[in-house]
């Protein structure tokens, strides 16, 4: 099942993607309070929501929706830096022994087909394509062994950087939250849709037509079942939680020369069995 957020006729709902369309799932279960994925998956009610959606033809076209972010609202976005090995090696870190792990806020995020912002104060706008892990259960001191049950889906992430403000201390903090600057979509696609060993999905990151960024999940330094254990002992994982899961190698700051987002530009992130999340860029 896809799911995903969005706003149509000035209203936000969310709805089951089917084809081309949308079925608005949050008008169908407004009356249990399913007014959006977080409340869902809070409630435990994915199969309640494919139920509600199951023979129903699409309301509306995706064509004509606007796309927020698939979680608008979510608790917490871990991200998780140097966790690829390609991507580790091009950068001449040292590998991690632990997850570098930094933060989102909420804020800094846009849908799928909604621009990226390149903010005033910098040009050196990276790209990062990611895959997005979303949780799905409450849970604490997570075993690697059970991780996955935890897990409620997967989106398509664009975890922008600014460089240079990403630089100015040991912690990335600031290059990561100006307004605008991650993507987060079109749609979360739940686990019983992908496949069982993710090791072969591939993320890849396309700069206005051109392949930048390819990689497979088994180049991960840190798995995402090790990344779910890891934080859920330092904090307690509820429902709605994000994890971006770092990017591969090729991204634009280590290239010579270096290449960095400018208004005008396309970039889309395509993660197979997930979909792709697409973003024009426009400057401040």
């Amino acid at each position: 099942m896809k799911l995903a957020t969005y706003r149509y006729r000035g209203k936000e709902t969310f709805g089951v993607v089917v084809g081309d369309g949308v079925i608005d799932a949050g008008s169908l279960l407004a009356g249990a309070g399913l007014t959006s994925i977080r409340a869902v998956l809070a409630a435990g009610a994915l199969r309640r929501v494919a139920e509600a959606a199951r023979g129903r033809s699409p309301d509306v076209q995706l064509a004509d929706i606007e796309f927020v972010p698939v979680i608008p609202d979510p608790p917490r976005i871990f991200c998780i830096g140097l966790n690829y090995e390609a991507h580790r090696v091009e950068t001449g870190r040292d590998r991690p022994q632990f997850p570098p792990v930094f933060v989102r806020f909420p804020e800094s995020q846009v849908g799928h087909r909604q621009p990226l912002v390149k903010p005033l104060e910098s040009n050196k706008f990276d790209y990062e394509g990611e895959l997005a892990v979303i949780i799905g259960k409450a849970g604490r001191r997570v075993a690697a062994d059970q991780a996955m049950n935890y897990v409620a889906g997967f989106s398509c992430y664009h975890d922008g950087s600014v460089r240079d403000w990403q630089g100015h201390a040991q912690q990335w903090t600031p290059g990561k939250n100006f307004p605008g600057t991650g993507g987060f979509g079109p749609w979360i696609v739940t686990t019983d849709e992908m496949p069982a060993d993710l090791d072969s999905v591939t993320v890849v990151t396309r700069l206005n037509g051109a392949e930048m960024q390819r990689g497979a999940l088994n180049d991960l330094i840190h798995p995402i079942p090790a990344l779910i254990a890891y934080i859920s002992t330092f904090t307690p994982l509820v429902p709605g939680d994000v994890i971006a899961t770092g990017t591969p190698g090729g991204v634009g700051f280590v290239r010579k020369p270096p290449v960095y987002l400018k208004a005008g530009d396309a970039v889309e992130v395509e993660i197979a069995g997930v979909g792709t999340l697409f973003h024009p860029v426009v400057a401040e």
